[in-house]
């Protein structure tokens, strides 16, 4: 577990890091939930620091957790956040996937989504598993892998 003294210096290293990389954030720390530290900045240009589909964000997050181990040596991780994208982005999935798992349900043909991430795909598996009249799959190789939703038979 992080010490107080941890969480500081990885609010430090943080701040420094934003800071050399010239990008005027508002960086906000919320409570610690487990062993992850949820991170939300507010910017101006967002969309500089989140890329497309987001992958500017996941390197971003990437190279900030490996700055904090070199200095951190206790197990945690970091869930960061740019404008509440992620937010918007889970809610986005969830609606997609409730969609297609309706329109899955009332057809009784299968559907398949466009390909995402594994984080992405845990997203819709997780919405739809308690669904009785579907069931979900992901199918396909790396980086096309995709959500396929099937009636339930």
């Amino acid at each position: 577990m992080l010490t107080p003294s941890d969480l500081e210096e990885i609010k430090k290293i943080t701040k420094e890091f934003f800071k050399k990389i010239t990008f005027e954030v508002e960086i906000e720390f919320l409570p610690q939930r487990d062993f992850t530290i949820p991170i939300n900045l507010k910017a101006q240009e967002p969309q500089i620091l989140i890329g497309e589909k987001g992958q500017t964000l996941v390197e971003i997050q990437h190279l900030l957790k490996a700055i904090l181990k070199r200095k951190i040596h206790e197990n945690f991780y970091i869930d960061l956040d740019i404008n509440d994208y992620k937010a918007k982005k889970i809610e986005y999935l969830k609606e997609m996937a409730r969609s297609m798992a309706d329109e899955v349900a009332l057809m009784k043909t299968e559907k398949s989504l466009p390909p995402m991430p594994a984080y992405e795909r845990r997203i819709i598996h997780m919405e739809l598993a308690g669904r009785a009249d579907i069931t979900t799959e992901s199918i396909g190789r790396e980086p096309a892998r995709k959500v396929m939703i099937k009636p339930y038979s």
